[in-house]
């Protein structure tokens, strides 16, 4: 048994799933009516960013059941204690994250998220899963909060805030990531720039798609 399947932890993820598959944003007939255009350019825009996902605040926007068993799988198979995430969200893809360090015997886990309300869902959760010891949530913009007082090394990044500041996020980073250390990207097909970076041949970085929706890299300069 690990910290991600045992109670409390499992039964809270398995209801967090739940709610976020019956609460999807395109169930929204004002979201669901945006052109497949606009919608790109949305995700991909820099200066719009937080009006648009201002707008998704009551939607967990949560990372699939996949990538939530990878994340604990890669934070615990490396020993991971110093994680860096970029988007809290309620919580889904952290509270995996956070039982990987328990069963790693500690750590800090940073997380980041601009919505106020997101960030009190967030805490809840984490509390009732047990694990919020191990997490520090820092509200506001990502480009700020986490331009500051970072672990010297981190073990694990993960990606899944507004997809068009992931090179921005990884610039304010990649210093301390060490070598061997994973990032996980969540929608990184709407960050080509970013792709392009860490799929670079001498960029430092091993980078592979994984299942519909992930780039999995490794750094390795």
């Amino acid at each position: 048994m690990t910290t991600l399947t045992e109670a409390p932890l499992r039964r809270l993820i398995d209801r967090l799933f739940e709610e976020a598959d019956a609460n999807s944003p395109f169930s929204n007939p004002a979201f669901a009516a945006v052109t497949a255009e606009e919608h790109t350019r949305l995700m991909r825009s820099k200066t719009e960013y937080r009006d648009f996902y201002g707008q998704l605040k009551d939607y967990p926007l949560a990372v699939s059941r996949e990538t939530g068993a990878l994340l604990y799988m890669l934070a615990r198979s490396s020993g991971a204690r110093n994680i860096v995430e970029f988007g809290t969200s309620f919580g889904i893809s952290t509270l995996h994250l956070a039982a990987a360090l328990r069963d790693n015997g500690g750590g800090r886990l940073i997380t980041t998220e601009f919505e106020p309300s997101k960030v009190a869902r967030a805490r809840e959760n984490l509390a009732a899963g047990g694990v919020l010891d191990l997490v520090e949530i820092r509200e506001g913009d990502a480009l700020q909060t986490l331009g500051v007082d970072l672990p010297e090394s981190i073990d694990l990044l993960l990606l899944d805030g507004a997809k068009a500041l992931y090179p921005e996020i990884l610039d304010r980073v990649e210093s301390r990531l060490r070598p061997g250390a994973f990032i996980i990207a969540d929608n990184a097909d709407h960050s080509p720039d970013y792709l392009a970076r860490v799929r670079k041949p001498d960029g430092g970085y091993l980078s592979v798609p994984f299942a519909d929706d992930v780039e999995l890299s490794m750094r390795i300069g």
